[in-house]
């Protein structure tokens, strides 16, 4: 999780999608609009298994960003899946 939250503060639109799993994952990510986000704080609030044994794992997390000097937040419960040792982010369910 805190690899892909840094993939968007950097724009590295290539990781994102590398590391989102192939059956959810868009065709292509805008990260650069004309406004990009400020993205300035990642707080993880909980995970469900994800362990060394595991192959699905959850990660709650909000994630603060500024947007035309606007403050926002997102706050999701994320799905992964380990395909072959390798986690990917499957999706996401927005509160």
């Amino acid at each position: 999780m805190r690899s892909r939250y840094t993939a968007y503060c950097l724009a590295r639109e290539h990781y994102l999608l590398d590391s989102w799993h192939p059956s959810t994952r868009p065709g292509q990510l805008n990260l650069t609009d004309d406004v990009p986000a400020q993205w300035i704080g990642l707080k993880i609030v909980a995970t469900g298994a994800g362990g060394a044994l595991d192959t699905h794992g959850t990660v709650e997390f909000v994630a603060r960003h500024k947007r035309n000097g606007k403050a926002r937040r997102l706050h999701e419960v994320s799905r992964f899946v380990r395909e072959n040792g390798r986690w990917y982010y499957l999706d996401g369910k927005l509160d």
